[in-house]
């Protein structure tokens, strides 16, 4: 198949990019490399994926470009047969405006759509995020809870997923929107709170916890985002729905922080800093509709996550650590 990922030298569609090489489609990567975090784990990522394409029956072309642009993506899209759309403003703390939220998560998500309508396109997957809720009004949250977003980042998924289940609706564009709830794993983006606690334990550093440490998350680990997003390139089960893609279960930062502290450097004390705005206090998914529809079932805990990680953050400490300590 010709598979067309957007945002494909990033974190999971870096993966994802990876995994359908890997399988023996064709890929088109396209990212405009924005520098919202360090531009070489990008180029890393890249790296892998034409390494896969090397050593396999799969090719990959990457095309340096941005969702923005509407006559680039009309000609990507009319040679696709599945879209899988993860490139976006990210952020849910930056100091960029609400417009360019806006423009690069939702006008961009309309330029895809509408090259998409008079094609013959068998699947468009929109990455959409568990920011979409907001504040709970319970847990764990079903896709009927009430979507309320509190950051601009999240009112431009929510508008992104809207668009793409309208599509669905009035356009025949066969449209799927996965809210995923906080996704980590290897070469996961080095701002993240796991690199960090990882990073700062490895070198004799207490981990550094914003807040009280008692907010809690729902963590999914990147191959389990894999395993849905392959699903979705054989499945229509899912059309026109929004699922939810979480894990087994939740932790608190402070846990988090304490599990990494333990495997690594269990002397250490736990330090602590002034916390920030957030999308809400607890995220937790309910999984059900994923299941029914997909077979979808996380592999890991959290704490087996972790676990992974570390592993593989040892076998990559000489080029990943730099970057998650800015160096």
């Amino acid at each position: 198949m010709n598979v067309l990922v957007t945002g494909g030298a990033g974190f999971i569609g870096g993966h994802l990019a990876e995994a359908f090489v890997r399988s023996g489609h064709d890929v088109v990567v396209l990212d405009n490399f924005d520098a919202y975090y360090d531009p070489r784990i990008k180029e890393h990522n890249v790296e892998v994926v034409e390494a896969t394409a090397a050593e396999s029956d799969g090719s990959c072309r990457v095309v340096e470009g941005d969702v923005r642009d509407r006559e680039l993506t009309a000609d990507l899209v009319a040679d696709t047969d599945c879209v899988y759309h993860h490139a976006a403003q990210a952020g849910v703390r930056t100091d960029y405006s609400f417009r360019k939220y806006h423009e690069v998560n939702v006008d961009g998500t309309l330029n895809l759509l509408e090259a998409a309508e008079d094609t013959d396109l068998e699947r468009f997957v929109f990455a959409s995020s568990s920011s979409v809720y907001g504040k709970p009004r319970y847990l764990p949250y079903d896709e009927e809870h009430v979507t309320t977003p509190v950051s601009a980042y999240g009112a431009s998924k929510l508008a992104g997923e809207r668009y793409a289940m309208v599509h669905a609706e009035q356009r025949g564009v066969p449209a799927v929107a996965l809210r995923y709830f906080t996704v980590y794993g290897p070469r996961m983006r080095p701002n993240m709170a796991i690199s960090n606690f990882v990073s700062r334990c490895m070198n004799g550093e207490p981990p550094v916890v914003y807040g009280d440490g008692s907010i809690v998350r729902d963590f999914t680990y990147v191959e389990d985002v894999v395993d849905v997003n392959r699903e979705l390139l054989t499945s229509d089960a899912a059309d026109g729905e929004v699922l939810n893609v979480g894990s087994t279960g939740t932790i608190t930062i402070q846990e988090l922080a304490e599990t990494v502290r333990d495997e690594l450097a269990p002397d250490l004390e736990v330090e602590y800093t002034e916390g920030y705005d957030i999308d809400a206090d607890a995220t937790h998914a309910d999984i059900s509709r994923a299941a029914e529809l997909l077979g979808y079932e996380p592999s890991r805990t959290i704490r087996e996550g972790i676990h992974e990680f570390i592993d593989w953050y040892r076998d990559n400490r000489d080029w990943y650590e730099p970057l998650v300590r800015g160096e």
